[in-house]
């Protein structure tokens, strides 16, 4: 029996491409598992027992629960109790030492636990974490903003929690344990209702609701009145959904669905928000920066205690007023002993009706997240280094690899000219803000003499119609190899930064290259990559970098094999002029001259097409968060920023006063450093973009910009040939808590 919500149950994996396999249960039975795969989809399968589990993970490929919790990658460790497996996962102790976000170890709890998005029954729960949905601003370090984790949703209203608690007091039924709540704080129906407005959800909440939606009164039409309901309504205990900090479109009536009007004669449409929120994307925003806020951290193990810890059960799941209806609860019930298909049907619907507690991970008390000390940042004031790499002529490429920890921890340049690409290394011995302040930089010995500049020199010359530039190349592994297009000959090339040495020349396009990404292929095992490639054959191609090999492969990675492209993106009309692609998303941006700017997954399907505005139409650069957002830099009258969501959504948008000529996004995706024209770098809050920062103007325009691993350091390529870094601390800005 298939599990995953698809049009039909027919369905072909190789098994070169499972990455995880999990055991899950179904209606509270141990006869299912998951499976992962590395197209980032995973397929759940119910069987009849837990025997004929354990046969089919032995005849599958020893994965595990794959390479990301630190568990042991063998056949066992699919097979094991949540309780256990979750001691197995380095996860925890990531989370205390502030490794890991508090969203990224609620999902590692939930997915440990068996919670999945193959099964409605059991959908990942995430915590109310706001009681604050009607004032017109909102201070996220004002503790009185947020509810009491220690407590289970039902017993935060002192008048409903004496209710329950005489419920449970006074029970008296002999064949039902006593239970302080009759429903559940996660069921199919919960889940539905909060994505009733997007598909697939909208078609399932119509089939469980009788071929219609719900009353227009009872649907989820405002944040504010679903949290004022789980305070006041006894049938209402129910907790929250991971969408609802990362999926801004689920507040949205995009397929305008007629929902109805109710009572008091409001046609129900887009989720009201709270006043502080401008937009729905505002609303998400705001409410994940509350989610990972110190209050909540400081407070969130208690929360864990209550749904996957000590207080789900027993004693003290009585003391803390935790206790669900009998048959939420693993163990309770063998459906495999009732004989009685009548009886078993009424059993089975009664689990799926009252919804279903996760596997208990921890028996003990959950410690605390440990903070770290607050040091002061050693970079007090602006430093600034400046250097000459190549004289007059422009740097068009430059990458920083600062983490001490690489064999190669360097910062690369790539002049251009219309003939030769020379190669500058800087050597870096310790930390980029190290060797600023102790003078401990020096240009790279090779550049002293002749013999050594013709090693530092890319020797295959650039189609005379490009124009080099930061789009041009890639730097991977540690530096020690550059990816470089615009050759005559249609293909993009790699090369050895120590020795300059042509290693490969990969072909595929049908006209010049004109732009490069890459990314960290996250379902590998090793240290793969991914590369995707633009042409002005209106194609993107998508392509496998084997670490190991140190080369492109083909689909097989066959030795010997001269490259082959793993996905053919297409869509566009006009030859591609940017793209980039990020590994965490499994998404490609990409833009053409005068065309649209489209987003596709990895394996080459096109998602959406984004909004952009008539008046743009020369996109130059895109850069794509890990937290899902777009940006793209225009070049149309002085150039445009637009920020769009990774479903093609505009959100903001800014006439620039100067043409940007290169960007980067920060680590978290809150930033934009980018520098052109205006000569000097900036730095623009990517929320409403909002400039935050000007830094010394320089000599001559900025052709490339990147910044140091820790972030404390920007380096930026001049049209002079000079090279600047400078210091910058963006917890300066970070710091905002309070919106309206």
């Amino acid at each position: 029996m298939v599990l995953v919500y698809v049009n039909d149950i027919h369905g072909r994996w190789n098994f070169d491409k499972i990455r995880a396999i999990y055991s899950r249960r179904y209606l509270l039975q141990n006869c299912a598992i998951e499976i992962f795969l590395a197209n980032r989809r995973s397929v759940m399968f119910k069987f009849v027992d837990s025997q004929v589990v354990k046969k089919v993970i032995n005849a599958l490929p020893s994965v595990g629960i794959g390479k990301f919790y630190g568990a042991p990658r063998a056949r066992v460790t699919s097979t094991l109790l949540p309780s256990r497996l979750v001691r197995k996962c380095n996860m925890t102790q990531k989370w205390i030492n502030e490794e890991i976000s508090n969203f990224e170890y609620l999902m590692f709890l939930n997915t440990i636990a068996g919670r999945t998005y193959n099964d409605l029954n059991q959908y990942p729960i995430f915590p109310w974490i706001l009681t604050n949905y009607k004032s017109d601003q909102i201070d996220l370090k004002d503790p009185n903003n947020y509810r009491d984790l220690s407590k289970p949703i039902g017993a935060l209203d002192p008048q409903r929690r004496s209710k329950f608690k005489t419920r449970y007091e006074s029970w008296q039924d002999d064949g039902i344990p006593a239970f302080h709540y009759g429903t559940h704080y996660s069921t199919a129906g919960f889940t539905l209702a909060f994505c009733l407005r997007m598909e697939p959800f909208s078609t399932l909440f119509i089939n469980m609701q009788g071929n219609k939606f719900d009353s227009p009164d009872r649907c989820f039409s405002s944040i504010a009145q679903a949290w004022q309901n789980c305070q006041q309504d006894t049938a209402d205990v129910k907790e929250l959904i991971p969408e609802l900090f990362y999926q801004p479109e689920i507040l949205l009536n995009s397929n305008k669905f007629d929902l109805g009007v109710t009572s008091e004669q409001e046609i129900v449409n887009d989720i009201k928000l709270p006043p502080w929120a401008k937009s729905c994307h505002d609303f998400i925003e705001i409410h994940r920066m509350a989610l990972e806020s110190k209050y909540v951290s400081q407070h969130l193990h208690e929360w864990i205690d209550l749904i996957f810890g000590y207080k789900q059960r027993g004693p003290e799941a009585i003391s803390a007023m935790n206790i669900f209806y009998y048959l939420t609860y693993e163990g309770n019930c063998d459906l495999q002993a009732i004989q009685d298909p009548i009886m078993r049907t009424g059993i089975e619907q009664q689990i799926r009706n009252f919804g279903q507690t996760p596997s208990q991970l921890f028996m003990e008390p959950h410690p605390s997240r440990q903070f770290k000390s607050q040091s002061k940042d050693i970079i007090d004031r602006d430093v600034t280094m400046n250097l000459v790499v190549t004289n007059n002529v422009p740097l068009a490429f430059v990458h920083s690899c600062t983490n001490p920890s690489s064999m190669s921890a360097s910062v690369i340049t790539i002049s251009s000219n219309q003939v030769t690409k020379n190669l500058a290394k800087i050597s870096i011995t310790y930390q980029l803000c190290d060797a600023v302040l102790g003078g401990g930089i020096e240009i790279d010995q090779a550049l002293t003499t002749s013999s050594g500049v013709a090693q530092r020199r890319l020797g295959e010359p650039m189609d005379q119609s490009i124009t080099p530039s930061t789009l041009c190349f890639c730097c991977i592994c540690d530096n020690r190899f550059i990816l470089a297009c615009g050759y005559w000959d249609k293909s993009f090339k790699c090369f050895s930064t120590e020795t300059g040495k042509l290693t490969q020349s990969i072909f595929g396009h049908w006209d010049i290259v004109t732009c490069l990404s890459s990314t960290v292929d996250i379902q590998s095992d090793g240290k793969d990559l991914i590369i995707v490639s633009g042409s002005r054959d209106a194609t993107i191609l998508v392509w496998s970098w084997n670490g190991r090999r140190e080369r492109i492969v083909g689909e097989n990675n066959v030795i010997g094999d001269a490259g082959a492209p793993k996905a053919i993106v297409t869509g566009h009309e006009n030859g591609i002029v940017c793209v980039a692609c990020n590994g965490e998303l499994g998404l490609v941006a990409s833009g053409s001259i005068g065309g649209p700017c489209l987003i596709h997954t990895l394996s080459g399907e096109l998602l959406h097409v984004m909004s952009v505005p008539s008046y743009c139409q020369r996109p130059f650069q895109i850069c794509v968060s890990d937290h899902g957002l777009i940006v793209v830099n225009f070049t149309d009258n002085k150039g445009y920023l637009i920020v769009f969501t990774s479903n093609g959504r505009l959100l903001y948008q800014r006439e620039l006063q100067e043409r940007i000529l290169a960007m980067k996004l920060s680590t978290d995706g809150n930033f934009i450093v980018a520098g052109g024209f205006r000569k000097c770098v900036e730095i623009w809050q990517i929320r409403d973009l909002v400039p935050c920062h000007t830094m010394t103007v320089c000599d001559s325009s900025i052709r490339a910009i990147d910044l140091s691993h820790d972030e404390r350091f920007v380096v930026a390529g001049l049209a002079s040939g000079g090279l600047i870094a400078q210091s910058i601390n963006l917890s300066k800005w970070s710091n905002s808590s309070f919106y309206s």
